[in-house]
C-alpha cells in the first residue's frame, strides 16, 4: 500500500455510526455496575457509622473522666464511705454522660430509622452512577458531534440527542419529545432498553423503585452528552412502568 493511500484512509477514519460495542455489552455492564455502586455505598455507610459510634464512645469516657477529676479537686480529702458514695454519684454521672452521647450519636445516624439510612445510600449510589455516566456521555458527544456543524439552537441540541445519539447508544430514538419552549424538554422511550430485560414478579408494588437505580447511569449520560455541546441542564428519570422511560431536562435559567 501507497503512502498517499494510507494517508487518505487514516484521515477519512472510521465510520462514527458503526457499530463497535454490542448492545449487550451496556446490558452487562448496568447489570453489574448498579449492585456493585450499592455494595460500595451500603459499605461505607456502614463503616462511617462505626466511626461515629467509636468517636461518640471515646468523648462519652473522656467527659466522665473529666467530671470525676473535678469532683475530687473540689471535695479535697473525704472519708472512705464519702469517696464510695460519691464514686457511685460518678458512676451514675458517667453512666448518663454516655447514654445522652450515644443517644445523640444514635439521633444523628441512624435514630432517623432505616429510610434515612437508604436515602443515604441512595443518594451514594446516584452520584456514583450519575458520574460514570457523565464521564461515558461527555466522551460520545465529543466523538460524534465533531462532524456536525455548531449548534446554535438548545431545541437542536436536544434533537440531536433524541435522534442520532440515542441511536448509537440504544440503537432506537426517542419515541417522544415534549417542551415548553422554556428551557424543560421531557424524553419519553417506550421500550427503554437497559429496562426492558428486567425480570419481576406480578403484582410487585415496589418494582418501579427498585428499578430506578438503572436509570441514574443513562441520566449521567444525557447530562454529559449536553455538557460537552455546552448546555449545562440537571437531568431527571422515572420509569411510569416498565419498560418505559421519561428523562425530564431542565436547562440552566428554565422557566416552568
Amino acid at each position: 500500500m501507497s503512502f498517499d493511500a494510507a494517508s487518505a484512509i487514516h484521515s477519512a477514519g472510521p465510520d462514527p455510526s458503526s457499530a463497535h460495542v454490542s448492545l449487550s455489552c451496556l446490558d452487562f455492564l448496568l447489570i453489574e455496575l448498579v449492585p456493585m455502586a450499592q455494595r460500595l455505598a451500603e459499605e461505607l455507610a456502614k463503616r462511617e457509622e462505626e466511626w461515629m459510634r467509636g468517636t461518640s464512645g471515646v468523648t462519652a469516657g473522656s467527659e466522665s473522666k473529666r467530671r470525676s477529676g473535678d469532683t475530687m479537686v473540689s471535695t479535697g480529702m473525704r472519708t472512705p464511705r464519702d469517696s464510695g458514695s460519691t464514686a457511685a454519684a460518678g458512676g451514675s454521672s458517667s453512666g448518663a454522660a454516655a447514654t445522652a452521647g450515644s443517644g445523640t450519636v444514635g439521633g444523628a445516624v441512624s435514630g432517623t430509622g432505616i429510610a434515612a439510612d437508604d436515602d443515604e445510600v441512595r443518594e451514594a449510589v446516584f452520584y456514583r452512577l450519575e458520574m460514570l455516566g457523565y464521564r461515558v456521555g461527555l466522551g460520545i458527544a465529543e466523538r460524534f458531534s465533531r462532524d456536525k456543524p455548531r449548534f446554535t439552537d438548545t431545541l437542536d441540541v436536544i434533537k440531536f440527542l433524541c435522534k442520532d445519539l440515542w441511536s448509537i447508544v440504544f440503537r432506537k430514538q426517542i419515541d417522544n419529545l415534549k417542551t415548553n419552549h422554556r428551557g424543560i424538554f421531557v424524553l419519553t422511550d417506550n421500550n427503554f432498553k437497559p429496562l426492558g430485560r428486567i425480570s419481576v414478579e406480578k403484582h410487585h408494588h415496589g418494582v418501579l423503585q427498585e428499578s430506578q437505580p438503572f436509570l441514574f447511569f443513562p441520566t449521567g449520560i444525557i447530562r454529559g452528552c449536553l455538557a460537552a455541546m455546552g448546555i449545562e441542564a440537571s437531568v431527571q428519570g422515572e420509569t411510569p412502568g416498565l419498560p418505559s422511560a421519561s428523562f425530564q431536562i431542565r436547562t440552566a435559567g428554565a422557566k416552568p
